[in-house]
């Protein structure tokens, strides 16, 4: 019989319906029901793609003796951390704090009141390499809350204290200047994993954020070790097997520390962020393997990841058929028969062999540049990437007939604002009407549906919306809403990111503390009101803000937006310095904060000769719009004696208008370069 979760539009809570579990979700049935009935919470979070999660649940939700120890004793409630990013941050913490590590499944016990006293990942259903088993830990904790409450809550109490930190204003005695960014450079160089490129060992996750950072560093110094290091680690991931080879798009991380063997689920965000750094890593190398893998994400994302309606989804599984990379692995028998003639080469470069690399199986994996397997055939240069391709559709029919992995279907706001930027940067630099469409249909959707008087909801489903939204989902749309508007011209879109950034600064700060929380003002009570301000996996929801906060302060000439953003930045300037891994996306923030954005507009050009300059040149902290009158950024800026014309300016000065393309593509290598030391003007500190 079904559980209260089959009420419920997650498709990780729908997996859940059915268990023998009395789960119920976050929310005022299952809190008051705790605290009536003095029981204490067991909190399982975890999400629709993690493989980890579905063992915990096979093993011991679905065992009927478990689930009686755990409807006997708890209030059990079953959250999706995709869903609610704000339970999950809190929850986190607790069990990072009692164990030294997180991840997920997540499995915390509270009081009724919301406090953890207990925490861990993933159980066992019986005692297995030092592993308690979940029954013993399931009888020891409720012989714990009928005889030993007074522990319990001094624990809880205890680690409550952890939660003190994110209400007070962080401060930093370091300047947010030039040489806070050459510093965060260094510790990042020192990083670097000169055999396999990417940062440290296994696991290996996809260093987007940090890349970007390192060609924002190489276009302000000129270091050919910055942009080197950004251009290999894309370059090695786009080969690895961490790559689809065959339909595209990254898997979430690496399990060792040269990308072959992934973790086979693949997540929107990570695919945004893989996206938008493919674009600007070809606008700064030209790189046509970059290319390549550039467009087979996006060919990825319109093919598997878009709903009829527009919005995209959020993840595929990691497993299928009970086991994980069972659709993405080949044996070389069956690899032979689907490649035919393309056989030899396709095996040669994708380095299949009758042994496999990953369980009996092949992991596809471009072992070598494709030119040194022309030249090592003796073929013409082109012949084994022509092989490839026809490899790839034959394999791609044949891989769609198995089992597919889950799809959560569900549509997050804050990952489409991700995918959206990245689609938008895709159609302006390669003039590529297939990602204008997904852009601007997408926007449409999240406009109509996820949108409701300036605030942002935070995801839909089969027309359900989640009544709550995030920081992270307020500012990822305006980001992406703005880039729309420089894309297009279109007012509309500058308007519909006004809007959502007045909500977001009345809303999601706080005004006695200045801090910008991850739940607004009026969301509902929890333990603490969280502000997670690292960059994990996707930029949290503060970088976001203070990149948006930058962004309009240029096209609106609102110097308080970068007042704010400028303090926000700036109050992390030591963990920047000392910790940029954790700090990707804010790092390009201090960038612009530090250097001043790079201000173009192109006026009554219509996506002509200078528009196609500016696609082929990488400017960072680039803000950009089309002709006049929409803002403050583009007001009196107009086509000069009757020709299109480009206006360049940066930090209060402005370039002479010019109608020449090489004189346009000179000012922008300029906007982009350091100044120098004494020209630069103030730092900023805290």
């Amino acid at each position: 019989m079904p559980n209260r979760l089959a009420n419920e539009t997650s498709p990780y809570l729908l997996q859940h319906a059915n268990n023998p579990v009395d789960w119920y979700p976050w929310g005022p049935e299952a809190l008051t029901r705790a605290r009536d009935e003095d029981k204490p919470i067991l909190l399982s979070i975890g999400y629709a793609a993690c493989h980890w999660c579905h063992v915990m649940e096979h093993e011991s939700f679905e065992n009927v003796a478990i689930a009686a120890l755990m409807n006997e004793h708890f209030v059990n409630i079953k959250v999706d951390r995709e869903e609610r990013p704000d339970l999950d941050s809190i929850y986190m913490q607790a069990v990072q704090a009692m164990t030294g590590h997180g991840g997920w499944p997540m499995t915390t016990f509270l009081t009724p009141e919301g406090e953890p006293f207990y925490a861990g990942t993933y159980f066992p259903p019986s005692d297995r390499h030092g592993i308690p088993g979940f029954p013993r830990v399931l009888t020891s904790l409720a012989n714990a809350w009928a005889n030993d409450r007074d522990n319990i809550r001094t624990t809880g109490a205890r680690v409550r204290e952890i939660y003190a930190p994110a209400s007070r204003a962080s401060s930093s005695v370091t300047p947010l200047d030039a040489a806070l960014l050459e510093r965060a450079y260094r510790t990042m160089a020192r990083q670097f994993d000169e055999r396999h490129a990417g940062f440290g060992g296994a696991p290996k996750f996809p260093p987007s954020m940090g890349c970007d950072f390192l060609l924002r560093h190489w276009a302000r110094t000129g270091s050919p070790v910055a942009l080197d290091m950004a251009h290999r680690s894309f370059v090695a991931m786009s080969r690895g097997g961490i790559f689809d080879q065959v339909g595209g798009g990254i898997h979430r991380y690496s399990v060792d520390d040269h990308w072959l063997v992934p973790h086979f689920e693949k997540m929107l965000y990570d695919n945004a962020l893989f996206l938008r750094l493919g674009v600007h890593l070809w606008q700064a190398t030209g790189d046509a393997e970059v290319k390549r893998a550039t467009d087979a994400t996006r060919d990825w994302v319109q093919r598997e990841m878009t709903s009829p309606e527009g919005g995209f989804y959020s993840s595929l599984d990691a497993d299928s058929e009970g086991h994980e990379g069972r659709f993405y692995v080949w044996d070389a028998a069956e690899f032979a028969t689907v490649t035919g003639d393309d056989a030899v080469l396709a095996r040669d470069a994708w380095g299949v062999t009758a042994d496999g690399n990953f369980e009996g199986h092949n992991i596809l994996n471009q072992v070598a540049p494709l030119d040194a397997i022309d030249r090592r055939h003796a073929l013409a240069p082109g012949s084994t990437a022509a092989a490839l391709d026809r490899a790839r559709v034959a394999l791609y029919t044949r891989r769609a007939s198995r089992v597919w992995p889950g799809l959560d279907d569900k549509i997050l706001a804050s990952w489409n604002g991700l995918m959206l930027r990245a689609l938008v940067e895709h159609a302006r630099v390669f003039d590529d009407g297939t990602s204008r469409e997904l852009a601007l249909t997408n926007a449409r959707f999240l406009q109509q549906h996820l949108i409701r008087e300036g605030r942002v909801l935070r995801s839909w489903r089969k027309g359900k919306v989640l009544e709550v939204g995030f920081l992270e989902d307020h500012a990822a749309l305006a980001l992406a809403f703005l880039d729309l508007f420089s894309l297009t011209g279109d007012p509309a879109w500058l308007e519909q990111s006004r809007g959502i950034t007045e909500y977001a600064v009345t809303a999601f700060r706080d005004p006695e503390t200045g801090l910008f929380h991850d739940t607004s003002a009026d969301h509902e009570s929890l333990i603490t009101r969280p502000r997670d301000i690292t960059d994990n996996a996707m930029p949290s929801g503060s970088s976001l803000m203070a990149e948006l906060l930058a962004r309009m302060a240029v096209v609106d000439d609102r110097g308080e937006y970068l007042d704010l953003s400028a303090s926000m930045t700036g109050s992390l300037a030591d963990a920047l310095g000392q910790h940029p891994s954790a700090f990707g996306h804010l790092l390009g923030v201090a960038d612009q904060v530090v250097y001043g954005a790079s201000e173009v507009v192109l006026a009554d050009d219509n996506e002509g000769v200078l528009s196609q300059v500016l696609s082929r040149t990488y400017v960072p902290s680039l803000v950009f719009a089309r002709d006049a009158g929409a803002s403050a950024l583009t007001r009196g800026k107009e086509r000069q004696h009757g020709r299109p014309t480009a206006f360049v300016c940066r930090r209060y000065r402005c370039d002479a208008p010019t109608s020449e393309p090489d004189t346009f593509a000179a000012q922008l290598l300029s906007t982009r370069r350091a100044p120098d030391p004494g020209a630069m003007g103030t730092s900023f500190a805290p």
